[in-house]
């Protein structure tokens, strides 16, 4: 059942709180010179993060953060409300393997997905999964750690059955460990890989052996094949030559007969090779020199390939492997003026989805290319659809004011019915979902969304929190995000502002945020909290900013800049340190290199230091409250990024506002892979706790 909740108008202290000193962190100067310039780091020793001396520092921040935040009634009720918003049933997709479908299922109350599996059911149509219903256990992580920390996933089914390989994560690191297990004794086989970056980790046909990519931090990426009970080295089969700064993977076609290998240099240029396994000894190069992005699908003996090749907005090109010369392609769905997304065959069409204006649509194409139709998608929604069968669909959509729906939809009719409704208690009655557009500096359009409750008065006095990310090809589109959620049931207004470097708008705007071009982001970015003051939403007191990751880096870049503009930041696994970012070899994303840039070349090292946030933190500056999170297994953005610019800011600011950091040993960048639930939700309420806190929340006061 779902339940409106009404919460108590916001109470405003009369004053400003005063805040306890944060621990003393110790000095120490060391001098780089980098291309005849000389920078001062005060706080390089915590990059040692085994010492003791960064060891015992990093309790005291943990000591420090929690007694900022503190045990309070708004933390208390939003502990709860995060609980009831996040506490449903989480169900993975099922994958057949044999006579089973094997799935994920996190029940209500649970801390960990265990991994389960079922008769394959009757019928043509996915029957969806019950978690009342009691399935067979196959891989329970619950007692794999004493700190719930170990989570586990299916990677890869045999067709006939007999073998799953599955991941072992150790925390929230980007590495796992890759397991075998005999299906028929319930086993573990001695056939496992270490530790260590894997992606496209396959059976082979017969289920004699499997196919992975590893890749390394020295030498880059290489595919492989291990033969079940083999005793010899595996068999490297492509990627020989390429540097850390590729990602090298595998996909399968015509039943195994057909090896698609891709290369992505970054995220702004592809290689293709195919191995025809009946006539070619080595992969065949399709696609090598071109700087531009190619997505590959093997369909009736051809590659049919979205491209972004003489198109920004991406096209579809079909490629014979025979004859793969440029002159040879044969367009088969040009390019619009919407981008597109991705593209599916399903029956005997293609379903295509477009981005239009950051909003989804799905247009229908004949075999032959000819426009078929379109199917209805409401406005600022997401969108994706897969085969279901002979005529049917699975259709999911997702937008900011109400928890995705999945639908089964007959492709004939356009009838759709509710296929596994989502009992999420949040009631979207009353919410309203804007598109805005505004000017950013160099005078570039720039959408936003703004989510609020219609009866929001635009009094310039609304607490707000503005979100962007604006890197690495990435789109934010719309989808159901239990903090907007809560912060929108709080009567506040929540922005996600669709910066360039994102996919939103195509390689073009992608590429307007990359490399020389970085500082584009951050002024769309302060360019869309300046049209909220300037509209009436809210004021810089009442402004808070939120990233994570590379958005890290976007808030961090934003308060560095524009410190007066912000009451509010959470900063989480951020980039900070962009001078020094390839010197940091402990990271397994030097692929990053490619979309930031390279301070050991020259020109590049020109536009980070320009911007690069940690350098640009100076003391006496009043900087606006802010939270740093981290952790020791962020192996893909190194923490120590976050533990110095905690530091720095500490000693820098005077505005009597607080810095913290939240640092737990076991988290890393796989987010929620790497935590229980519980702790999911006390980390949500305490991020939150921080930023209504600084905007002059003390209690949210639910009445039910």
């Amino acid at each position: 059942m779902i339940r409106r909740v009404l919460f108590l108008s916001f109470v405003t202290a009369a004053c400003a709180p005063t805040y306890p000193a944060p621990p003393r962190t110790r000095q120490q100067e060391v001098v780089d010179v980098i291309h005849g310039v000389e920078f001062t780091d005060p706080y390089r020793w915590l990059e040692d993060q085994a010492s003791p001396e960064t060891r015992a520092w990093i309790d005291a921040q943990n000591a420090y953060a929690e007694q900022v935040v503190g045990e309070t009634r708004l933390r208390a009720e939003l502990r709860a409300r995060f609980r009831a918003l996040m506490d449903t049933p989480d169900k993975g997709a099922p994958r057949r393997g044999g006579d089973f479908e094997y799935f994920t299922l996190r029940r209500i109350g649970e801390e960990l997905a265990t991994v389960y599996r079922r008769p394959v059911p009757a019928g043509d149509l996915p029957v969806p999964i019950d978690p009342a219903e009691e399935y067979e256990v196959v891989i329970d992580p619950h007692p794999m750690s004493a700190d719930l920390t170990t989570q586990v996933e299916v990677l890869s089914l045999s067709s006939d059955g007999r073998f799953m390989l599955y991941s072992v994560r150790e925390g929230g690191q980007d590495e796992v460990s890759v397991r075998l297990r005999d299906l028929r004794s319930g086993t573990d086989l001695p056939d496992s890989l270490p530790r260590a970056l894997y992606s496209s980790t396959s059976f082979d046909n017969d289920g004699r052996g499997y196919f992975y990519s590893a890749r390394s931090r020295e030498t880059g990426a290489r595919v492989r094949y291990h033969r079940i009970g083999g005793t010899g080295p595996d068999e490297s089969l492509f990627g020989e030559g390429y540097g850390p700064t590729a990602f090298v993977s595998l996909r399968q076609a015509d039943r195994g007969r057909v090896r698609i290998f891709t290369v992505s240099h970054g995220w702004a240029r592809t290689e293709v090779h195919v191995q025809d396994m009946r006539r070619d000894r080595t992969p065949r190069p399709i696609v090598t020199d071109a700087e531009a992005l190619f997505d590959p699908q093997y369909i009736d003996g051809k590659l049919y390939v979205r491209t972004n090749l003489d198109a920004p907005n991406y096209r579809v090109v079909i490629i014979d492997p025979a004859r793969p010369g440029p002159a040879q392609w044969r367009e088969f769905i040009p390019e619009a003026e919407d981008v597109l997304q991705s593209f599916s065959l399903i029956g005997e069409q293609f379903y295509a989805n477009y981005l239009h204006e950051v909003s989804a649509e799905i247009r229908v194409f004949e075999r032959d290319g000819t426009p078929a139709g379109e199917v209805d998608v409401p406005p600022f929604h997401s969108a994706g659809i897969r085969g279901a069968g002979e005529g049917r669909a699975m259709l999911t959509l997702a937008s900011y004011h109400a928890p995705s729906a999945t639908y089964l939809l007959n492709l004939a009719t356009g009838e759709r019915e509710v296929y596994d409704p989502e009992e999420v208690p949040f009631d979207p009655t009353g919410v309203v979902v804007e598109q805005h557009w505004y000017q950013s500096r160099d005078g570039t359009r720039v959408p936003m969304y703004v989510v609020h409750r219609e009866d929001v008065v635009l009094d310039g006095d609304n607490p707000t929190l503005l979100n962007g990310y604006g890197g690495f090809n990435v789109a934010l589109a719309p989808r159901f995000d239990v903090n907007a959620a809560i912060w929108v049931e709080h009567g506040g207004v929540y922005a996600i502002a669709n910066l360039r470097g994102g996919s939103e708008f195509g390689e073009t705007w992608h590429r307007d945020g990359m490399l020389e071009n970085k500082q584009h982001v951050f002024d769309d970015f302060i360019a869309a909290a300046e049209w909220l003051i300037d509209n009436g939403y809210t004021r810089p007191e009442r402004l808070a900013i939120r990233g994570g990751s590379n958005g890290g880096l976007l808030v961090g870049s934003a308060l560095t800049q524009r410190p007066e503009l912000f009451r509010a930041v959470f900063c989480g696994f951020p980039d900070l340190d962009m001078v020094r970012f390839n010197a940091f070899t402990e990271t397994n994303n030097m692929p990053a290199l490619l979309e930031y840039g390279d301070a050991s070349i020259p020109e590049q090292f020109a536009f980070l230091r320009a911007y690069s946030p940690y350098q640009h933190v100076e003391a006496g500056t009043r900087y606006p409250a802010v939270m740093l999170t981290s952790g020791d297994l962020d192996t893909r953005v190194p923490p120590l990024q976050a533990r110095k610019m905690t530091a720095r800011l500490q000693a820098a600011t005077r505005s009597g506002r607080p810095v913290v950091l939240r640092y737990h040993p076991m988290n890393g960048h796989a987010a929620r892979r790497g935590r229980p639930f519980s702790r999911i939700v006390e980390d949500a309420a305490v991020e939150l706790a921080f930023l209504l806190e600084q905007l002059g929340v003390e209690t949210g006061g639910p009445v039910r």
